[in-house]
């Protein structure tokens, strides 16, 4: 357990501090805004898409190195994959970070598995999931706004 927790530090301190596909994307296809009210994290996710493939993926914003790394971990595991691919990684990652599936449930989630320690401080839960569900609202092309506070299919339900 202790090197689970060692490696769940590791990466998220070196994916908070050097974030991939951190930058804005001048025509994308798509975007979306995130915002966790309880911590002040802010995320706009931009997608480009090639037909239903996601081409690009990038995010900025400002938040904590949980919700940072998690974005810049979310497009490195997107791209390149189908919608539906996307789609259902979001409902994996979401699945484990909410304690539905422990780690060895999804094997297929990759270095996503290190952030299995997050549900152990429920309100950092939000933290962690913001940026999927963001790239979930990018995804349906509807150019919503995702708080973690709001009530509807982009939500976080309750403290969990």
């Amino acid at each position: 357990m202790s090197d689970l927790r060692d490696l769940y530090q590791e990466v998220i301190l070196d994916h908070s501090k050097k974030p991939r596909n951190f930058r804005s994307m001048t025509d994308p296809d798509s975007r979306a805004e995130g915002y966790n009210p309880l911590c002040g994290d802010r995320e706009t996710v931009f997608v480009d898409m090639d037909g239903d493939v996601v081409k690009d993926v990038s995010f900025q914003g400002a938040g904590c190195a949980i919700s940072t790394a998690s974005a810049s971990m979310m497009t490195e595991s997107v791209k390149g994959r189908t919608r539906a691919e996307a789609e259902s990684l979001f409902e994996r990652f979401h699945d484990l970070i909410v304690g539905k599936d422990s780690p060895g449930e999804s094997p297929d989630l990759g270095k996503l598995a290190v952030f299995s320690g997050v549900r152990e401080y429920p309100v950092r839960v939000k933290c962690a999931t913001l940026p999927w569900h963001t790239l979930k609202a990018a995804l349906a092309q509807n150019g919503a706004t995702v708080s973690t506070e709001s009530e509807g299919p982009n939500a976080e339900s309750g403290g969990a």
